[in-house]
């Protein structure tokens, strides 16, 4: 294999072939790599549709065979959605680039030709609302516990195609999921904070190479953006310091301006009842000591009863 090609690593739903075509356009845009190929994967999420992921979901159900083909050769990097990688990055592998993110927030969608709610509350009592994702279940029960949530798998199709058959009233889905697929009319509210915190590092990219892959890490440094990169950093630390995952309910939510990083964390019970929330700022270059803080606080007012037998494991999409 000559220098100049780069196999890109990935899951093979529609969404993860989006990722993995931006990097490839990204790669041949900024750097001197002339051929890119993917390399598609299935891993143990996509292969199990139906358990709820907290039955079936340890670390890395939706990355470690991307990693794989990684570190046997197969391929010489891998996309990820970054909430998805697990903050303990696998031996061999480094996070070499986080480029630009995307909208990070979360939304309500409704059946197609559904007019469009002005606030969560105009939703109707006891509706039935489908998300697979227990931060989103908990911060939707905290605002409204009439609600009735039920989990929902599949990708953004099948899911889309599940509410308008009827299964449920509403579904809640990643904005930069939809807007990079093109369905951004299937938005019907956008949840931003203080109702709904979104997950460590939604909207943002996870590329990992071999850590001994000198010319592949020096075209992803081409591709890094530096505010993305100290936002995530952060978070991760958050997420990290509280060993928490998909398994708790842990939403944050990052600025930064001239300069100073603004890192805020939301951890909340599974039915909503009891929700935590603390905040801490700084330079940008101690954005990982910002994450340690923020999770301290959240110690400190009582997240070890509500993180009891949490693990630091996948979020889906």
């Amino acid at each position: 294999m000559s220098e100049q090609k780069i196999r890109i690593a990935t899951r093979r739903s529609q969404l993860a072939l989006w990722q993995a075509n931006y990097t490839a356009d990204r790669l041949r845009e900024l750097t001197d790599v002339t051929e890119v190929e993917l390399v598609p994967i299935i891993t143990e999420g996509d292969q199990n549709q139906q358990d709820a992921l907290r039955q079936f979901g340890g670390t890395g159900v939706f990355t470690r065979e991307v990693q794989r083909a990684v570190l046997d050769g197969r391929a010489d990097l891998a996309v990820h959605s970054l909430k998805d990688l697990p903050t303990v990055i696998a031996e061999g592998l480094v996070l070499a680039c986080v480029p630009e993110r995307a909208d990070r927030c979360d939304c309500l969608i409704l059946p197609a030709d559904t007019e469009p709610p002005l606030s969560l509350q105009d939703l109707g009592a006891a509706a039935v609302v489908g998300t697979g994702s227990p931060r989103r279940q908990a911060q939707l029960l905290h605002h409204r516990p009439d609600l009735s949530v039920r989990e929902i798998r599949g990708n953004v199709d099948t899911r889309l195609k599940k509410l308008d058959n009827g299964e449920y009233d509403a579904i809640l889905l990643a904005e930069a999921g939809l807007r990079r697929l093109g369905l951004e009319s299937r938005i019907s509210l956008v949840l931003r904070p203080p109702l709904l915190f979104p997950a460590v590092g939604q909207g943002a990219l996870g590329i990992e190479c071999r850590d001994d892959d000198d010319f592949t890490r020096h075209c992803l440094s081409q591709l890094a953006c530096a505010v993305t990169t100290a936002e995530v950093l952060a978070e991760r630390s958050l997420l990290r310091t509280l060993r928490a995952g998909c398994h708790a309910p842990l939403g944050c939510w990052c600025e930064i301006s001239a300069d100073e990083l603004t890192l805020t964390g939301v951890l909340l019970a599974t039915d909503g009842t009891t929700r935590l929330q603390q905040s801490a700022s700084g330079s940008c270059d101690q954005a990982e000591q910002i994450g340690k803080q923020v999770a301290e606080l959240l110690f400190a007012a009582g997240a070890e009863e509500l993180l009891h037998g949490g693990t630091d494991a996948a979020s889906d999409q």
